[in-house]
Formats: structure tokens, C-alpha cells, sequence
């Protein structure tokens, strides 16, 4: 389990190319398990995914995907980069038949992509370790081959189907194939080394109705019979025993383990001696049917209310917790390099595993972070830490050029506010904080406007404006630079805003800059409520607002 900073581990959130953290920060052969479920844009009809670019298609989805799976010049650079690198020859060749089968299209890109991805993968893995790659079977058998060639076809294991809804046949009168239920998980084993733990799950109640029929006389326990007779023939097992003959084959025991089980009430010796002799299974140990390959036992994410954070490709916790059950030994280290909103990250936690994440977003090591808070309390802030995040101004303005939206999205979410969604449209808004007012779960807003450029007393007055037409609360300006004279005077005479739970009163718009959020100064405004989860309050200042609760 992590521990406190005081010493040893801290687990570790990464904001960044999982590429270049993976290269620049994890060791060789430091990592027990890896999961990983990266974005494949499969919502696009086959043909479309597969067309060669022309350079005219629109791209625009959701942000995150738009460069990553694209053939560019980057994603040529990476492929030369592997056929040039210190990646084995099989993996070479397989790039180079996935290229001549392909074309250089989106497909492509993503196989090369995810093969620089999973070389690292395989470096970081102990000899003991294993991989498990969560893909929808659009792209499902490319990544196989590439597997094949980084881990080696010996060491495969399995071709998970996790059925993730109801078969209710294709909607689309138009379709031209079956409707698609179920997503791919391929596992593979560094080794032969690499440990795996049975898993189970509950058994049919029509299973257990048929064929546990027995009840023992005397301590009311369950019972089935199973057979006793060997599979094949071994003539150290046929022997009779008190007056039964043996099987054609032999008993499956030997003379000595059954007079043991008969010692302790385990056999089943019928009146007529004609009759075989017959082991029993009692129901109170049956410890409940193996998983197999196919898990049709775990419902999807939208069936589960609580889970749900409203993240497009969430997966359901217990789906986690069986991989890590499985494949992750005591204190071992859980590796997820397309982090999302961190349902791997939550079951390590909770199984007491060590673990690591990365994402390229900054929505979703925000979403982690709320999400640990909420589910564990404050304290588990202790630890772990988040990493590539700016650290100083120099590293906000890197962030800022690099990317604007993402530098609003980390303004607004050091605030413990909500970002937008979409860039476009927001009214000069950014991302919106919430108080909680009552014990009913009523909240009021405060809205958030950064600026990464030049500033303005107009942009102040327009703040002001937009809080007012809103009916929020109150409004923050983040700004980079050192505000003026002029927009410290706009907010002061913004008014003031009386908090209904204690009265206290509070400026309607205050002016941060960038490197005072950095420094660890935060507005002066009520305690707030953690973005995502709905009525859940910070627990570090309940001050008087504690008697809301």
C-alpha cells in the first residue's frame, strides 16, 4: 500500500505523453501490471476510418483525440524512428507488413503509435509482469500481431471478451452486420514467470438447484456427487474397496487417499455394492465457477449510478479489481499509461496496491484527483503525488503556449472548479466552482475566467457583467501577468456577496494571478464543493458550515 510522505512510496499521477513519461521517468522492470484502455475513435464507420487522407476530412471530436491517431509527419518520424531503433527485428517486420497491408492512413497511425507505446511497456514490466490491453475488436486483431512481436506468441494468454450490454439485436434497419456487445482485453505475460491467481464468480443458482440435491443427515450441509473413476486407465488404482468393485480405468484415488476420505464423511457408499462409489462436494465450499475468457458477469458502466462520472469511455471498478486480483501480487505495482478517470487507479487503491497513472489532459488528473478525494477523504492526498503539472510560472506559460485550453482547464481546476468542455462558446467563462447553501445538496455558482495574454480592465468589467446575467454568486479572474491598477479598481467596486449559511460576506469578483495559485493563495470564498461529485463538501475547513451537514 502507498505510503505517507514521511517515507517510502508515493504513488504517482503523471500529466504528460505517456510516451515520453514512460521513457524519461518509469525504470526498466519496475512495474508488476500494466492495464491500459487508450482512445480508438471506433464510432466512425469502418470505410471512413480506413480512407487515405486528403487532407480536406474533418477531424474534430473530442480534443484529445484529435492529432493522436492522424497520419502526420510525427507519426512518420515515430515510424522511422522504431524501424531505425533498438526495436526487434520481429517487431520491425511486423510494422513494416502492418504498413504494406494498411497504407498510411488513421490505422496505421495508431498501430504505430501504440507500438512505441507498448516497446516501453514491455521494458518497464518485470519479468514477472503482466499486460493487460483493453480494445474494442475493431483493431483488436492488429494489436495482437504486434503483441505477438513485442512479447512473444508463447507468452499470450488470453483473448478476454468482456460483454459489456445486452445482446438486444442491431437498432439500424439499415445495418449490413450483428450488432457489437462486447469489447476485447488481450493478456499477455512477460514470462512464464508471471503469477496469476484463479478468479471466481457466483455460481448459476440453476446450477446449484440441480445439481447439489443432497442434504447430510445430521449437519444439514449441501452436498453433490461427483464421480470417482480415473480417466484413464493406471493400474495402481483398480482395486476393490470394502466390497465395491473399481471403474474399468481405476478409482481417481488411491487406495490410501480413499480410506481418508471415508474416515471424513466424504464418500457417498451406495446400499447395493453393485453401485459405484461416489465423492461429495459439499455447497459451503464451493468457492463459485472459474472465470473464463468470457465475462458476460459484469454489467456495463451505465448500469452502475454510483460509479458514473460521466467520462466516455469509463469502465466499471469491479472489471479492475478481477484483472488485479489476477495478475497483481501483494505490494505489486499497477501501471495505467491512458489513465482516463482512473477506475484502475481506484481499484489499486482500494486492493492496496502501489500504483501510477499518466494522461495527456489535465481534465482527467483532475478528475483522478477529485475522484480519490471524494471516494478516500482528504488524507489520501498524503499519498500521492501529481506530476507535470506547472510547478512555477516559467512552467504555466509553457503550458499556456503549448496549449491554451489545457492552461484554462489547470487554472480552473486548482480552483477545485469544473472546466468547460468545449472551448468554444464560453462567454469569456472557463470553468465554473460550487458552494454548497443548504443540506439539501443546493449549490450556488462562482464562474472563472482566465486570461493567458494581455489583460485588461474591460475584461474585469465584462466578469462582473457576465456574474450578474448568470445569477452566479461570485466570479474569479486568473490572469498571468500582475494585474493593473485599473482591473484591482473594477473588481473592488464589483459589490459584495453575503454567504446565506453564515452570513459572511465576500467580494463578487477577486483578481488572482497565476503565480499566487502556484504559491498556494487561493480567493477568499466558502468552502467548496468537489467538481463531479454532486453535494460532496471538503472536509479540510468545515468551519460553521459543518452544521449543513
Amino acid at each position: 500500500m502507498a505510503k505517507k510522505k514521511s517515507g517510502g512510496w508515493l504513488n504517482k499521477l503523471y500529466y504528460g505523453d505517456n510516451l515520453e513519461v514512460l521513457r524519461e521517468h518509469v525504470p526498466s522492470e519496475s512495474v508488476d501490471l500494466v492495464y491500459l484502455d487508450p482512445p480508438f475513435n471506433s464510432n466512425r464507420s469502418y470505410n471512413v476510418l480506413f480512407k487515405e487522407k486528403s487532407g480536406d476530412e474533418a477531424q474534430a471530436q473530442i480534443e484529445a483525440f484529435d492529432d493522436t491517431w492522424t497520419w502526420s509527419h510525427e507519426t512518420e518520424s515515430l515510424y522511422i524512428e522504431l524501424m531505425n531503433g533498438s526495436a526487434s527485428n520481429k517487431v520491425k517486420d511486423a510494422l513494416e507488413a502492418m504498413r504494406k497491408l494498411l497504407g498510411d492512413n488513421d490505422v496505421l497511425a495508431y498501430l504505430v503509435m501504440m507500438t512505441a507505446r507498448l516497446v516501453e511497456l514491455h521494458r518497464v514490466l518485470k519479468p514477472t509482469g503482466s499486460i493487460y490491453l483493453h480494445c474494442d475488436p475493431t483493431a483488436s486483431h492488429y494489436l495482437k500481431v504486434m503483441l505477438d512481436a513485442i512479447f512473444g506468441p508463447e507468452n499470450y494468454r488470453n483473448d478476454i471478451v468482456w460483454k459489456r450490454k445486452a445482446g438486444r439485436g442491431e437498432t439500424n434497419k439499415s445495418a449490413i452486420r450483428f450488432g457489437v456487445t462486447n469489447d476485447n482485453i488481450l493478456f499477455y505475460a512477460k514470462s512464464k514467470d508471471a503469477p496469476f491467481v484463479r478468479q471466481y464468480r457466483d455460481s448459476n443458482p440453476e446450477y446449484i438447484a440441480d445439481k447439489f440435491r443432497y442434504v447430510e443427515e445430521g449437519t444439514g450441509r449441501r452436498y453433490r456427487l461427483d464421480n470417482l473413476a480415473s480417466p484413464s486407465y493406471r493400474p495402481n488404482l483398480v482395486y476393490v474397496y470394502k466390497g465395491y468393485q473399481p471403474p474399468a480405468k481405476g478409482w481417481a484415488v488411491s487406495k490410501e487417499r480413499m480410506a481418508e476420505m471415508d474416515a471424513a464423511g466424504r464418500l457417498y457408499l451406495p446400499a447395493d455394492k453393485s453401485k459405484r462409489i461416489q465423492r461429495k462436494r459439499y455447497l459451503d465450499e464451493l468457492e463459485g465457477e472459474t472465470v473464463d475468457s468470457l465475462w458476460d458477469d459484469i454489467p456495463p458502466i451505465n448500469s452502475m449510478a454510483k460509479e458514473r462520472l460521466g467520462y466516455p469511455t469509463q469502465k466499471p471498478l469491479v472489471l479492475l479489481e478481477r484483472i488485479i486480483l489476477a495478475s497483481c501480487p501483494d505490494d505489486g505495482l499497477v501501471l495505467d499509461p491512458f489513465a482516463g478517470c482512473g477506475t484502475a487507479i481506484d481499484a489499486a487503491q482500494k486492493l492496496k496496491k502501489r500504483w501510477m497513472g499518466i494522461d495527456v489532459t489535465t481534465l482527467a488528473i483532475d478528475l483522478i484527483d477529485a475522484r480519490l478525494r471524494h471516494t478516500y477523504g482528504e488524507a489520501i492526498r498524503d499519498t500521492y503525488e501529481i506530476l507535470g503539472i506547472p510547478r512555477d510560472l516559467q512552467g504555466a506559460q509553457a503550458l499556456f503556449k503549448r496549449s491554451p485550453f489545457e492552461f484554462e482547464r489547470w487554472c480552473v481546476m486548482t480552483l477545485d472548479g469544473q472546466p468547460n468542455e468545449k472551448q468554444v462558446g464560453d462567454k469569456g467563462v472557463d470553468g465554473v466552482i460550487r458552494i454548497p447553501i443548504d443540506a439539501k445538496g443546493n449549490s450556488e455558482k462562482i464562474l472563472v475566467s482566465v486570461k493567458g495574454g494581455a489583460t485588461n480592465p474591460g475584461h474585469v468589467r465584462d466578469l462582473v457583467g457576465t456574474v450578474q446575467s448568470q445569477r452566479a454568486a461570485m466570479g474569479v479572474f486568473v490572469c498571468m501577468q500582475k494585474p493593473t491598477k485599473a482591473m484591482t479598481e473594477a473588481a473592488n467596486h464589483s459589490g459584495v456577496y453575503t454567504y446565506p449559511v453564515n452570513g459572511v460576506q465576500y467580494p463578487v469578483v477577486q483578481i488572482i494571478t497565476v503565480e499566487e495559485l502556484i504559491a498556494g493563495k487561493r480567493p477568499t470564498m466558502p468552502a467548496t464543493l468537489l467538481p463531479y461529485f454532486q453535494a460532496q463538501r471538503r472536509t479540510e475547513d468545515p468551519g460553521d458550515q459543518s452544521k449543513l451537514f
